[in-house]
This record gives C-alpha cells, structure tokens and sequence, in this order.
C-alpha cells in the first residue's frame, strides 16, 4: 500500500513538473514571439527613418538647387548683356559644381571650334527657340558633376533668352526700324545728355542736320520703294563717316541729325563735309535702279551759338534752310550769313 502510494505520488509530482515545463515553455515561446515582432517592428520604424533621412537630405538637396536656381536667375535677368549675365552663371556654377575652366562663345561663325577643345571641354549648346545662341565650354568637370551642370547651364539658356528678347525689345524702342538709326525721341534724350556733360566739362558739342536733297523727286519718280532704299543707304553712309562716340538720329521724313560731342563749329563743318562728298560720290542701288543722290547740311554748336537743345536743332534747321536756298549739296553754318535769305 505504502509503494502504491508512493508510486503514485511520484506519478503526481512528474505530472506537475511536466505541466509546469509545458506551461513555461509556452510563456516563453509567446515572449519570444512577442519579441521577434517587436524587432521587427522596430527594424521597419529604424528602416522608414532611414527612409526619412534620405528623402530630407534629398529634398534639402534640391531646395537649394531651387533656391541656386531663382537667385541665379533673378540676377541674370537684371543684367543687360551675355557676359554679364555669364558672370552670374559662373558664380553659381563655382558653388556648386567642380571645375577648372568654364567659357562662354557666341553662336557666330565656328569660333568654338578654335578657341575649345572637345577633348579637352564639354561643349554645351544655348539653343533659342529658332537658333543656336552660342556655346558654353566647360573643362575639367567630374561625371558625377554633369547633372548638376546641365541643370545649372539648361536654367542659363532660358534666362539668357530673356535678357536677348530684352535687348531686341529696347532696341526696338531706340531704333528706326527702316533706316536702322536712332529714333528721334532717344536721340533727343541723347543730345540733352551731351550737352549736360559738354557744359559740366566745359566742351563744345555740334550737331548737323542732313536732308535728301529732291527726295519727293525721287519717291513721285520710281515710288516710296526705291525712296526707302535711298533713306537707307544715306543712314548707312553717314554712320560710316562718323565716330562711334557720335549719334545718328532719323529726326523726320528724309531728314537726320547728328549729335558730335567734343566738337566745336569747325570740327562739325568738317565731319559734315566728308559726309557730303562722301554721299554724293556714291552710287545708290535700289532694286535695280542706280542713282546719284546729294545731302543738304545745317550746323549748330554749342556753346558758341547756344546752350539750349531746342535752340539747338532750331539754329542747325535754320543753317539747313540755308543750305537749301544756296542751291543744296552744300554745307551752312548757323552765323555764317546774318540775314534770312531772299527768295530767287
């Protein structure tokens, strides 16, 4: 009896131990479990933060590329030529891109080829919306750098466009588009200017006043085409017998003035003699007519006859009208003859 009861009592205790085994290996493998999905979880929380880091530094990235690109942008467009606007462009690219040398080359001719060497320098075109608009070479540019380059160069290109379709726009405004000088209105901003600075500098300054001589002769005879082409090559022929400092102005109809700052009464006579021998010894082709053509001139200075602007082109009309009743293809000084001159 003693054995079966310690038998069974053993029975007992095995039978405790083993459910109390079973128990904590259960309670364990449910805490493993639990900790193996918190891994996890924390391995995707660390994964998307990673994540996070990336797309931070990536958007950080381009903000500045962005914020480079508007303030690149915003100084070009206030520049008022290419290689002032290239300036800007090559500060931005010493920012953000590794290089030795950066070049801009205008479209004109095939000077890209003889100043840049494609061995040496990436070529890349500035493309208009119809034409090539020139070249930037850049040397010495890592692979890992182009991208940045081509965005940097894609963003010049648009604002370059913008700063030529702002020069063609004021040119248009100051020049006359038949005859390709000034227009009046600038050339009368011009002359007060140069008078300002004649009288702050205490220099004289001339101007002239040129007129077609028989010009409605010319217009009723073989018509306003063959007359605009006349209007032209006068334009042209003055501005090639006169300084780049001088302005040359359509002042009206068959009429141009022309501004010589630095120089007195005989100075002017001179410039306005060598323009009309000059015109009168050309052959004017027009279509396929050829002519000769001659030029009335009226001179003004200042400060030896005023010192005013409006007196000024008053007193180089009145000599013009002069000039006129001498016979034209002659050249009169305001001062010369003191009286009006008598009707033949």
């Amino acid at each position: 009896m003693f054995s079966v009861m310690l038998y069974l009592s053993v029975l007992f205790v095995a039978g405790v131990f083993w459910i109390a085994r079973q128990f904590v290996q259960q309670t364990r493998q449910g805490q493993l479990t639990v900790l193996f999905r918190i891994r996890k979880d924390l391995e995707d929380l660390l994964r998307q933060r990673s994540d996070l880091v990336k797309q931070k530094d990536l958007m950080s990235r381009k903000a500045d590329q962005l914020f480079t690109l508007y303030d690149m942008t915003k100084e070009i467009v206030r520049k008022s030529n290419e290689q002032e606007a290239f300036e800007v462009f090559r500060t931005a690219l010493k920012a953000n891109v590794r290089f030795q040398d950066c070049r801009l080359v205008h479209a004109e001719g095939d000077r890209r080829k003889q100043m840049m060497s494609p061995t040496e320098y990436l070529i890349f075109p500035i493309r208009g919306h119809h034409h090539v608009l020139g070249y930037i070479g850049i040397k010495g540019l890592e692979d890992d750098e182009k991208d940045k380059f081509v965005i940097l160069a894609q963003q010049f290109a648009l604002a370059l466009q913008r700063v030529k379709l702002h020069q063609e726009v004021e040119q248009s405004a100051i020049t006359d588009s038949l005859t390709g000088a000034h227009t009046r209105r600038y050339l009368m901003e011009r002359l007060e200017e140069e008078i300002a600075r004649s009288k702050a500098r205490q220099m004289a300054l001339s101007l002239l006043m040129v007129d077609v001589d028989y010009f409605k002769s010319f217009n009723d005879k073989y018509g306003h085409l063959v007359g605009d082409q006349i209007l032209r090559s006068i334009s042209l022929l003055i501005q090639e017998n006169t300084r780049e400092i001088d302005y040359i102005g359509r002042y009206g109809g068959e009429e141009f003035c022309v501004v010589l700052p630095d120089t007195d009464s005989e100075g002017g006579l001179f410039v306005a003699e060598r323009i009309r021998k000059s015109i009168e010894e050309s052959d004017i082709h027009a279509y396929d007519t050829r002519l000769k053509v001659t030029v009335s001139i009226g001179i003004a200075s200042i400060p030896k006859d005023t010192d005013n602007a409006l007196e000024l082109i008053d007193k180089a009309d009145w000599a013009l009208y002069r000039s006129k009743k001498r016979g034209r293809n002659c050249i009169t000084s305001f001062g010369a003859y003191s009286k009006e001159p008598q009707q033949p």
